[in-house]
């Protein structure tokens, strides 16, 4: 009895499928709009019409719905959320959040930066032995820390430079008195005592470790809100480059830079851009935060890539294809150019995630030059349909011509440009 009622359980869905699938071709494409849409005002998603489909808004202040004889349309009315229902024969069958975004135009990059960055107190970048009565030691890794860890206080005390940590080195070596260690380790606090040890050699008390309190580097801008001089650089996290670890920012400045000559990339080897800071060392504009999307913080001047002067609309990640785009670079001097590339893959992206894009260089002038994509490049913005829609992040190594790009609705959520509301405090007091 059971097996039957299960049996035409079954019959009963496998029918209605047919139906919808293959006597309402139409219908299917209703059941397949993902459960959100974000849109910008003005957009418009259209579907092919059937007639026994039906569509509700909750409002019609956020999504407007349009009929026509061969087409049903959801438009972006208003800045926003709205549900949005499909209905067959009175059941609904879809609902759609559909999600308004304001339609935001920064100005493009391009442009060759350098970059200054401090760290939330001092790196540990490595261990080294310390020569005592009793043998080579090193204090630091008995103490358990490891490389890649942050001291941000000792004693008690908040340390920013590496010229905070001498004094308390001597006065406990002085006194046979560990120092009190805080260090931060994956976001995470941890204590830890630590005991300098006199090296017999140099006649001074050691730690055992290495450390480094800054860093410093090439990158491309991507663009710049005009109103409150935000901006997003680099697309991608800066590490350091012993420990590998993404450095953790207490404050920075980016400066113009020049670049003075390009090492080619070749299969295998990624080429770079070799560059110097600017003659006068001018700083553009701070760093706060050091992110997988990039570098972001404030410009304290307008700047200009002399290609494009005016704010230019964004694409968010749906609405990016596949095909041609170019991309805004340096590659020699101070002069941006625009070069010719191929979107190869798209993911319309729902959540933050960076290498969104596939691009592929096709500008025979830039491969000539740089045999591709090439460290320093990073940041490059992409332009494709007059919207910027992300920035060049990383080269495959095995592929000069080819890398991965991010989409730019992360790298504006990560500068702390909120495209999802009409504006922010911020941007409302600029």
């Amino acid at each position: 009895m059971k097996t039957e009622r299960l049996r035409k359980f079954i019959g009963g869905i496998l029918l209605v499928s047919l139906l919808l699938f293959t006597f309402l071709p139409p219908v299917h494409q209703y059941l397949l709009l993902p459960d959100t849409i974000t849109m910008q005002k003005g957009e418009k998603l259209s579907l092919e019409k059937s007639p026994a489909i039906q569509v509700f808004s909750s409002s019609n202040h956020v999504a407007d719905i349009q009929n026509n004889k061969s087409a049903l349309s959801v438009v972006g009315k208003d800045i926003g959320k709205e549900d949005v229902v499909f209905e067959l024969a009175g059941f609904p069958i879809k609902k759609v959040d559909v999600n308004v975004v304001k339609d935001l135009k920064v100005i493009p990059g391009g442009q060759s930066i350098g970059v200054k960055l401090n760290t939330l107190g001092v790196l540990v970048v490595g261990h080294h032995l310390v020569n005592t009565p009793d043998g080579k030691k090193s204090p630091g890794e008995e103490a358990g820390i490891q490389v890649g860890d942050m001291i941000t206080k000792i004693n008690g005390e908040k340390v920013d430079k590496m010229n905070d940590v001498a004094p308390f080195v001597q006065q406990a070596g002085e006194k046979q008195k560990p120092l009190d260690i805080e260090l931060l380790r994956d976001k995470k606090i941890i204590n830890t005592k630590l005991q300098p040890m006199k090296d017999s050699t140099e006649k001074s008390f050691k730690l055992g470790i290495y450390i480094r309190d800054s860093a410093a580097g090439i990158g491309t801008m991507t663009f710049y809100e005009p109103h409150s001089k935000k901006y997003g650089a680099l697309g991608h996290v800066i590490s350091d480059m012993d420990t590998k670890k993404p450095i953790v920012v207490q404050d920075g400045q980016i400066v113009k830079s020049k670049v003075t000559s390009i090492e080619k990339g070749r299969h295998g080897d990624p080429g770079e851009k070799l560059a110097q800071f600017s003659e006068d060392r001018q700083v553009i504009g701070d760093i706060n935060r050091n992110s997988p999307y990039g570098i972001f913080g404030k410009l304290n001047q307008n700047i200009s890539n002399g290609i494009i002067q005016k704010p230019m609309p964004i694409a968010l990640s749906h609405q990016v294809k596949e095909g041609p785009a170019q991309i805004l670079t340096v590659v020699d001097g101070e002069k941006v150019e625009k070069y010719d590339i191929e979107i190869v893959s798209t993911i319309p992206q729902k959540y933050p995630a960076t290498k969104g894009m596939v691009l592929k260089i096709k500008d025979p002038k830039l491969l000539d030059k740089t045999g591709g994509i090439v460290q320093g490049m990073s940041g490059s913005p992409i332009i494709q349909n007059g919207k910027i829609i992300g920035a060049v992040t990383h080269v495959f190594v095995n592929d000069p011509t080819s890398g991965y790009g991010v989409h730019i609705e992360w790298m504006l959520n990560e500068a702390g440009i909120n495209i999802y509301q009409n504006q922010n405090k911020e941007e409302v007091a600029s």
